[in-house]
C-alpha cells in the first residue's frame, strides 16, 4: 500500500485520539511508518461489537432490576468477562459462580464471599449489592 493510501476514517470511534502504526511505501519503493486513525469497515465492526455488549449490559441490568438475576450477573456482562474468569479471579468454581448470579443464592452469600467479588470487579461491596443504583440506569 502506498503513503498516501493508508486509511484514516475520521468517523473512529476513538475519535482520532489512537493511532495505530502502519508500513506503506513511499515514492522510490521504500517502507515507511504511517499512522492511521482507522478505517470505516473497521469502525463499523467495532460499533456492532460495542453495541452487542452494551445490549448484554443492559438485559442483565434489567433482570437485575425484575429480581431474575443477581447483581453479580451485571457487574459480569459490564466488565466484559464470563462466568470461568469470575471464578479464577474470586478462586472458587464456575458452577458456584453461575449460582451465584441466582437471587436466591447470591442473598445468602457470605461477607468474604461479597468481598471477593467486589474485589475481582475492583469496586467496593457496597456497589456489588446496591440495586437501587442500577434502577437508576447507571452504566
Amino acid at each position: 500500500m502506498k503513503q498516501e493510501q493508508v486509511p484514516q476514517d475520521q468517523e473512529n470511534l476513538n475519535e482520532g485520539k489512537l493511532a495505530k502504526l502502519y508500513y506503506a511505501t513511499d515514492d522510490k519503493g521504500n517502507y515507511v511508518k504511517v499512522n492511521s486513525i482507522g478505517w470505516e469497515p473497521e469502525t463499523v465492526a467495532m460499533q456492532q461489537a460495542w453495541d452487542v455488549v452494551n445490549d448484554e449490559v443492559e438485559t442483565a441490568r434489567k433482570k437485575v432490576i425484575d429480581g431474575e438475576a443477581s447483581p453479580l450477573l451485571y457487574w459480569i456482562k459490564k466488565n466484559i468477562m464470563t462466568t470461568g474468569m469470575v471464578a479464577a479471579y474470586a478462586s472458587t468454581f464456575g458452577f458456584l459462580v453461575r449460582l451465584h448470579c441466582k437471587p436466591f443464592f447470591f442473598n445468602r452469600l457470605s461477607k468474604k464471599q461479597l468481598e471477593k467479588y467486589a474485589y475481582t470487579f475492583r469496586i467496593s461491596v457496597e456497589e456489588l449489592t446496591d440495586i437501587e443504583r442500577l434502577k437508576k440506569n447507571d452504566r
